[in-house]
């Protein structure tokens, strides 16, 4: 066995049907006076018996949140909190406005407690972006690592089945690149391996039967477990290609990783054959990236950049933005080959295939 290093994550998980009823607790733990709360209209609306029970405790509610983090309005909510005097961030919602309460705890320090709602599974991780001028940019910071994550399985009940497959699918890809990680671990291999499973398992339930609260439980303990591979270690080619894609051309998150993943993975097929194999495993597929596509077309998600609306003129400069600084990759990185990749997930092709 390798050598490797192993950093469990210091938020406090409460897993369960109803578990956002403890918010209140949780803010009590911090001993937080003023919480800031920040979630879109569609994700408050269930949780407004618990901010009502808060009281006069919300110090104010910011409902925009947008896709990729604009640096404005970042800065934006930032100086609402600070203007509100608020000493927690309350977070309810997807990525985009987890995405926010990081942006608003790295410049503020406040203290974060997410409620996710969908299957991101960036409430597990240290890692923020935030866009600027068509380009986003990543980094990790403990400051944004929320400090509790209250998962509740009801709250995503009425998610529809379209975006439950592809934020499904977001949270496969965390799992994928974190068994090829340059910084993995056997712990983390087997609980991204499990999520894959978890994930592969009730995704197609859900999107066969919505208001089914055993495939939600079991969807949402695989983005538990994928978020935490996340947090845990280095993503790849694949993540380094979603953020080029959706900062430079405002294609959307989750769907966009269904499209690259299977052609990431394929890229990576060769370099990193034992992650391939619990891919493939994980799936019950006989080949890993073949296994992901599939799941793609059985979950009913675009397959193509372009019915994302990403230019076919702009392949050529995303390859050079992926290609632009070395980061750990299993396969060497090359202009023509991430070009090549991109070409695929731009038509729409099976991995593999050449375009």
């Amino acid at each position: 066995m390798q050598p490797f290093i192993y950093c469990a994550s210091a938020s406090r998980v409460i897993f369960g049907s109803g578990s956002v009823g403890r918010a209140p607790d949780e803010i009590d733990r911090l001993a937080a006076k003023r919480v800031f709360v920040i979630g879109t209209p569609s994700a408050l609306g269930p949780v407004s018996p618990v901010l009502a029970q808060l009281g006069a405790r919300v110090a104010g509610i910011f409902d925009r949140p947008e896709p990729h983090v604009p640096a404005g309005l970042a800065e934006e909510a930032r100086r609402t909190a600070q203007a509100l005097g608020a000493d927690a961030c309350l977070v309810i919602g997807g990525g985009s406005a987890i995405g926010l309460g990081k942006a608003v705890a790295l410049t503020s320090g406040l203290p974060l407690i997410v409620v996710p709602t969908t299957y991101a599974g960036s409430e597990m991780t240290s890692i923020y972006g935030i866009t600027d001028g068509g380009v986003k940019r990543t980094g990790r910071d403990p400051r944004v690592l929320p400090r509790t994550v209250l998962y509740d399985p009801t709250l995503t009940m009425s998610l529809p089945s379209n975006l439950s497959a592809s934020s499904g699918m977001n949270a496969i890809a965390h799992c994928v690149e974190a068994l090829y990680a340059q910084d993995g671990n056997p712990v983390i291999s087997l609980m991204a391996e499990e999520g894959i499973r978890a994930l592969a398992q009730a995704l197609p339930g859900l999107v066969a039967c919505p208001n089914d609260e055993n495939a939600r439980t079991l969807a949402l303990y695989g983005a538990w477990l994928a978020g935490t591979s996340l947090g845990s270690t280095t993503m790849a080619l694949h993540h380094k290609a979603c953020h080029v894609l959706g900062g430079s051309f405002d294609l959307p998150h989750a769907e966009m990783h269904s499209v690259v993943l299977p052609h990431a993975a394929h890229y990576n097929r060769e370099a990193a054959p034992g992650a391939m194999n619990r891919v493939a495993r994980a799936l019950g597929s006989d080949e890993g990236p073949a296994g992901l596509f599939e799941l793609a077309q059985r979950l009913q998600l675009p397959r193509s950049l372009a019915s994302l609306g990403m230019p076919e003129s702009g392949l050529l400069n995303a390859a050079q933005q992926i290609t632009a600084a070395p980061y750990p990759n299993p396969a060497p990185l090359s202009f023509d080959g991430v070009l090549a990749l991109l070409q695929a997930a731009w038509s729409g092709v099976a991995p593999g295939t050449v375009t």
